[in-house]
């Protein structure tokens, strides 16, 4: 067998797997926490995402992403890799005959930590300039990693046994790959994309507080002109700007997934006037808060539960 039939094999296993755990539209939780299926069976509008660090590979139908003026294409050749929570613009590409499946994998960032150490005391590493997105062709040696998780999420006994080793060799994978400085950079907190990433799970865990530039600055341990210039060199946005993004995507979750009034979702995320919030949300989303929860339940797109704790997905 020639290495584009095997190619053509795997692609197809990984499609007919992910057919099966992807039954219905959105996405589906996997019986291995920080994995999730995703589905969609027909073409969804360029829409504001919120993403956490971690893979997506998409194994039938396109995403494109929208960062600033760059665009990221992850389909069936290349996967997407994220270093550290970001807001950006989604766009999928899918039809009834030829519907996107996915796989998302979150990052677990203390394995991913654990494997930059030795990664760190076995290999030289060129220094390259870190990237928060990326898209890059999936190589045969991850692509044959994610069709063994998919085999075993199949089962729930070779899930729990096998699954978080193979998830561990993902991770592998990507750390040694085009991606692995971008990764190795936000667990590294003595570098300033470092530190920046560290500021970002900061707002991702108490968004609903009253941080301020000089708090995050100061903890970053830079000057607030400093602090300024490097988080949007990873984010492409402003601090205030991101913390607003982000408590505006947390509130639409909250009335989409608990079904939350927008005057409570509002204050849950750190609002004091529920109109100021109103006002935000139909600035950023482009519709009010009732009619946004409407639209995207319209489109099937539904969201998990997530702990407080961990960083919120919609995609």
């Amino acid at each position: 067998m020639n290495s584009i039939d095997k190619i053509s094999r795997q692609q197809q296993r990984m499609v007919d797997l992910l057919g099966t755990l992807a039954p219905a539209e959105g996405q589906t939780l996997s019986t291995l926490d920080g994995i999730k299926f995703m589905r969609a069976n027909k073409s969804l509008p360029r829409t504001q995402v919120l993403y956490e660090p971690g893979i997506v590979v998409v194994c039938q139908g396109r995403k494109r992403g929208f960062l600033g003026d760059q665009m990221f294409t992850y389909d069936s050749q290349q996967f997407l890799v994220l270093s550290v929570p970001l807001p950006f613009e989604s766009e999928t590409i899918a039809s009834p005959e030829e519907p996107l499946l996915a796989v998302s994998i979150r990052i677990n960032l203390a394995v991913a930590a654990e494997l930059v150490l030795s990664l760190d005391e076995s290999q030289h590493h060129v220094a390259t300039t870190p990237v928060s997105m990326c898209s890059t062709p999936l190589d045969d040696k991850l692509s044959d990693a994610v069709l063994r998780l998919l085999e075993a999420l199949t089962s729930p006994i070779d899930s729990q046994i096998l699954g978080p080793a193979i998830m561990r060799e993902i991770y592998f994978r990507v750390l040694t790959g085009e991606q692995g400085p971008a990764i190795r950079a936000a667990l590294t907190h003595q570098s300033q994309f470092g530190k920046i990433s560290k500021a970002l799970r900061r707002i991702h865990s108490n968004y609903a507080d009253g941080l301020d530039v000089d708090t995050l600055a100061t903890e970053a341990g830079m000057s607030v002109a400093a602090f300024h210039a490097n988080f949007k060199g990873v984010t492409t946005t402003s601090p205030m700007q991101y913390l607003k993004t982000t408590r505006l995507h947390k509130a639409r979750l909250l009335m989409i997934q608990d079904g939350l009034s927008a005057a409570t979702a509002a204050g849950r995320v750190g609002y004091e006037s529920t109109s100021q919030f109103s006002r935000e949300f139909k600035r950023f989303f482009g519709r009010t808060p009732v009619e946004e929860a409407n639209q995207m339940r319209s489109l099937l797109v539904e969201m998990p539960a997530e702990s407080s704790s961990r960083y919120v997905t919609v995609q």
